[in-house]
């Protein structure tokens, strides 16, 4: 494959390197492009330097390129889509831009990976990470009975928010210690020794985008209409890997053992769930791991019908990068054609 990276400078880009190297993705040819601040900056790769090179509105800029994996915000995607596509580049986007386009599928491999050959723009949209990883541990249940509701919430750590904001929880830290003011500039508050329960803008019904994300990316996803999500998403000070807490309704009782058994078979999930030896997913654990974990499976005794569990995984890998170069996986392992290759 000949492939690019859009914001190759960021913490998702930087991601899409350690990726693509640690999945052993068949490349022919590697072009990192990102701001004309970021233009000139080297980057290793399989023993190679590869220079940035300015996104440009050069019509000639990704002839070529057969995969083109973008992070480099929904602005910069919405401005660049055509140019990046026009010579027939898939476009697996990680921004909010497309995600609930009706014309863009909305992926995550092991949930519904066929949508990703329906393409009429050449553009397929990473869901939101919190979406992502609930819907990698939701799917195997769904399969033993259709979900119908899901409360979510969400421990979100400073790396959904980018490299500056894990910077800045480290820095508060620091200060902290030193006695210092603490700083603020990328968060509403101090998230060092905080919690913030509010993750992007608040909209008219006082919920947050993050939350509403949630909402309409599961149905999209799950091709479920009638499923319902109520998220609240809150920011911890986590640096990497999220955590979510759970609650699910089922058509039909779906038992703890038999929701086990699924996500034990499931791929992507690795189950720990040994409440009595005190063994349970944590995010200083998951970070920097592909799959999603899962544990603390138990009835909901407050709903015959449901389940509730505790899931965490890595943000930046499998809620951004890798779900975004499995997308790209699945694509070549079932006899996608690309343009150039």
């Amino acid at each position: 494959m000949n492939v690019a990276i859009v914001g190759a400078s960021g913490a998702v880009g930087q991601e899409f390197l350690r990726v693509l190297d640690q999945q052993n993705f068949p490349l022919t040819s590697l072009r990192l492009f990102g701001s004309k601040r970021s233009a000139g900056r080297k980057y290793s790769f399989r023993g190679k330097e590869i220079e940035v090179e300015e996104l440009t509105h050069d019509p000639e800029l990704f002839r070529g390129i057969d995969i083109a994996f973008t992070s480099a915000g929904a602005g910069t995607s919405r401005e660049f889509a055509d140019n990046i596509t026009r010579h027939g580049a898939i476009m697996i986007d990680n921004s909010s831009a497309f995600r609930m386009d009706k014309d863009v599928p909305l992926v995550v491999p092991e949930v519904n990976g066929d949508d990703a050959f329906d393409t009429p723009r050449n553009i397929i949209a990473n869901p939101n990470c919190t979406t992502i990883l609930m819907l990698v541990v939701l799917k195997p249940i769904n399969d033993l009975s259709p979900v119908t509701n899901v409360h979510v919430a969400s421990y979100q750590a400073a790396s959904g928010a980018g490299a500056t904001a894990m910077a800045e929880l480290e820095a508060q830290y620091g200060q902290i210690s030193r006695g210092e003011e603490v700083v603020v500039e990328k968060f509403a508050y101090q998230l060092a020794d905080n919690v913030i329960p509010h993750i992007d803008v608040f909209l008219d019904n006082d919920y947050t985008k993050e939350e509403m994300k949630m909402f309409h990316e599961t149905k999209k996803i799950m091709h479920a209409p009638d499923l319902n999500v109520s998220a609240t998403c809150v920011r911890v000070p986590v640096m990497r890997a999220h955590s979510e807490a759970v609650w699910i309704r089922t058509e039909k009782p779906v038992s703890p053992a038999e929701a086990r058994a699924a996500l034990e078979k499931a791929p992507g999930v690795v189950v720990i769930d040994e409440p009595a030896e005190k063994k349970y997913p944590m995010p200083l654990d998951a970070a920097g791991a592909d799959p999603v974990f899962v544990g603390r499976i138990r009835e909901d005794i407050a709903d015959p019908n449901g389940l509730t569990l505790w899931l965490v995984g890595d943000q930046i890998k499998k809620g951004a990068a890798l779900n975004a170069v499995q997308i790209a996986q699945y694509l070549i392992a079932h006899g996608k054609k690309f343009a150039n290759s």
